[in-house]
């Protein structure tokens, strides 16, 4: 791409115009979704039960070509419940392997902190690899492979927290906040027409389109000084000055992380080049999961999100 050309961003603003008739208040949830899409990576989103978590998924699996399926975790939930399993077959006289609900381009893997650690450790083979080893043989999974899990930051009964491995598997990790009185109106009369008219959904965006989208997302150009700014904003996580509050600081995926969502947000809004704006507005949700604070951060009711925050406040875009 020259350099004062736009990248074509193409049908992709229809898929986002789309999600955001469907999903009011969530303009931030639906741009996360699109990042996650264009980088390749997986989303994590929380928040409080009835924030529209599944619905935001199942729209967008509507928006975009491609196999869908949904995995609601429980505590008894197995590996090969989520991987497949080899099948006996009487008539064939051997085993056969039944793909399971990993095996589709989008997933929705709701309240995946009620899945148990082995199943965590499952996912973690297939989001970080996009492969899935069962008996002895690896299965690579559909190109592209997306991953969007849900998870309800208010319940702990039956809950099995993330693994800091498993978290730093997730592109983003998004929280949601209860919506004001006006949104919430809006959320009504929307429920209410809807059950009048259901939207009718957009022409569904290719496998081949969003294989071009993702490589102009990717060919954005991110200057030196704006590399920069992103090592500088992970280096503030292991500085001594942070030691009383970061117990574990961001490992280099987290630059790597960040560099990615800043140019897939860069294409998102219409520009072939990243701004500093798009690295400090995606930070935070790239940033805050992939760090451990110190109990005693903590216990001054200090969160991850709080420190990146303080973070983007020092440290000088340019």
């Amino acid at each position: 791409m020259s350099p004062d050309a736009a990248p074509p961003v193409g049908d992709l603003i229809g898929v986002k115009d789309y999600l955001e008739q469907g999903l009011i208040g969530h303009g931030v949830l639906v741009e996360r979704l699109l990042i996650g899409l264009l980088a390749g990576g997986h989303v994590l989103v929380e928040g409080a039960p009835g924030l529209a978590k599944t619905r935001a998924v199942r729209w967008l699996a509507r928006a975009v070509d491609g196999s869908f399926a949904r995995i609601q975790c429980t505590p008894d939930l197995l590996p090969s419940d989520v991987t497949g399993t080899p099948v006996f077959r009487p008539d064939r006289g051997g085993f056969e392997f039944v793909r399971g609900p990993v095996f589709h381009n989008l997933v929705l893997v709701d309240e995946i902190n009620r899945a148990p650690p082995k199943v965590q450790s499952a996912l973690l083979e297939a989001m970080a690899e996009a492969q899935v080893t069962s008996g002895g043989e690896t299965r690579a999974l559909p190109d592209p492979f997306m991953v969007v899990a849900t998870q309800n930051p208010i319940e702990h009964e039956g809950t099995f927290p993330l693994p800091e491995a498993q978290l730093d598997r997730f592109l983003l990790h998004v929280d949601l906040a209860l919506p004001d009185a006006q949104t919430e109106r809006r959320i009504l009369d929307l429920v209410e027409s809807e059950q009048d008219a259901p939207p009718a959904a957009p022409r569904a965006l290719s496998l081949d389109a969003l294989h071009a989208a993702r490589r102009a997302a990717m060919a954005v150009h991110l200057a030196d000084p704006l590399r920069d700014y992103i090592v500088r904003l992970v280096m503030a996580t292991r500085a001594e000055a942070m030691q009383s509050e970061i117990e574990h600081a961001v490992s280099p995926r987290g630059s790597l992380a960040l560099a990615a969502a800043a140019k897939a947000r860069a294409f998102l809004h219409g520009r072939d080049h990243a701004l500093p704006e798009d690295v400090a507005e995606v930070a935070t949700d790239a940033l805050s999961h992939r760090l451990s604070l110190t109990w005693r951060a903590r216990a001054e009711g200090r969160s991850p999100r709080d420190v990146i925050a303080d973070l983007l406040g020092r440290v000088d875009p340019l």
